[in-house]
């Protein structure tokens, strides 16, 4: 017997939900029935473009509407905590974007919100799904190079990312909040959980809010030293976007994903190389495949945990990154190490 499609609503249709949307559509067992956006017309757009039956401009219309196994939340992240909330107390499970919320205490109540009602809380943190990531992940498990003992996780360009997502200019908090939540959730896939923290950061363009620059030591419980690096005021011999690049020092040898793919494995006898290219899915924009390549493959994790098995997108495990997030912008206003026991 065929499974049972599980029916969604995408709540918010900006810049992401052309390509969260698409992304959806490459698996079987979701039906989306439903998109909202404030403005009715930008909602109309998508369902046209996406082939989506019901557009609605009142999200608690469409909740009270349609019958719904879960929302997919593409909206400007101070509406997470509320649309999640409309979602969680009509029994509605929910994926949310990233990051979580626009502060930790937020980020916890809606994690709390969600447990007390009995839904599943995801956040689509797709960074730790780009295939290059994957496979250095792989060959880190496999013992490639030993016990790594280092790293560098980085994140650097001069991407005008401001120029299609203008609001992120106008984001008191910035590169720690968008970039960071990505960055130090790799750093947590990669190597596990953070003992210690250090945090940097500055303000480069003068034409945003918030700051442009961050760099994040960390000691992870390992005992393996991580510096997290992310910037997007930095001009580069070679402009990266949106890779992230990383370089892992073990006893035996190193593993470096480096530009354009390539993931470099060294030992004392010499380097070999592989290029580990993500799937180029007709829908998605060049400037951004890697990125949006791994949409699929972190829609495909969340759509598991849905159907009864395992994740590793819960709201739980993210909210651990959030965590990581606030203590940089902590040690970075005090000049303090965070540490956990």
């Amino acid at each position: 017997m065929e499974e049972r499609k599980l029916k969604f609503a995408v709540l918010g249709t900006g810049f992401w939900a052309n390509y969260q949307i698409p992304a959806w559509q490459e698996l079987d067992g979701v039906e989306l029935v439903a998109v909202y956006n404030r403005t009715r017309a930008k909602a109309a757009q998508i369902a046209n473009r996406f082939d989506v039956p019901r557009v609605y401009d009142d999200a608690q219309a469409l909740l009270d509407a349609e019958e719904l196994d879960f929302v997919d939340i593409i909206t400007d992240v101070d509406t997470h905590p509320h649309f999640t909330e409309l979602a969680a107390r009509r029994g509605v499970h929910v994926i949310c974007q990233k990051p979580m919320a626009a502060s930790l205490t937020q980020a916890q109540g809606m994690l709390s919100l969600c447990q007390q009602q009995g839904v599943q809380l995801y956040i689509h943190e797709n960074f730790r799904w780009q295939a290059p990531l994957r496979a250095l992940k792989r060959a880190l498990a496999a013992g490639t190079i030993g016990a790594p003992f280092k790293a560098r996780v980085s994140f650097c360009s001069a991407f005008p990312v401001f120029e299609n997502q203008p609001f992120l200019a106008e984001l008191d908090k910035f590169i720690l909040t968008d970039v960071g939540s990505h960055v130090l959730d790799v750093c947590r896939f990669l190597f596990g959980e953070a003992r210690s923290l250090y945090c940097l950061t500055k303000r480069v363009n003068p034409k945003i809010q918030g700051e442009d620059v961050a760099n994040v030591l960390m000691e992870m419980e390992s005992g393996l030293h991580c510096y997290a690096e992310m910037s997007y005021a930095s001009i580069l011999e070679k402009e990266s976007f949106p890779q992230t690049l990383v370089l892992v020092e073990g006893e035996r040898g190193s593993l470096h994903l480096t530009h354009d793919f390539e993931l470099k494995i060294t030992k004392k006898s010499g380097t070999e190389s592989e290029v580990v290219e993500p799937v180029m899915y007709p829908w998605l924009d060049p400037d951004y495949a890697v990125v949006h390549s791994s949409i699929v493959d972190c829609n495909r994790d969340i759509l598991r945990g849905l159907q009864g098995g395992t994740s590793e997108m819960t709201g739980a495990d993210n909210f651990r990154t959030v965590q990581l997030v606030w203590a940089s912008y902590e040690s970075a206003a005090t000049g303090q190490v965070m540490r956990w026991k």
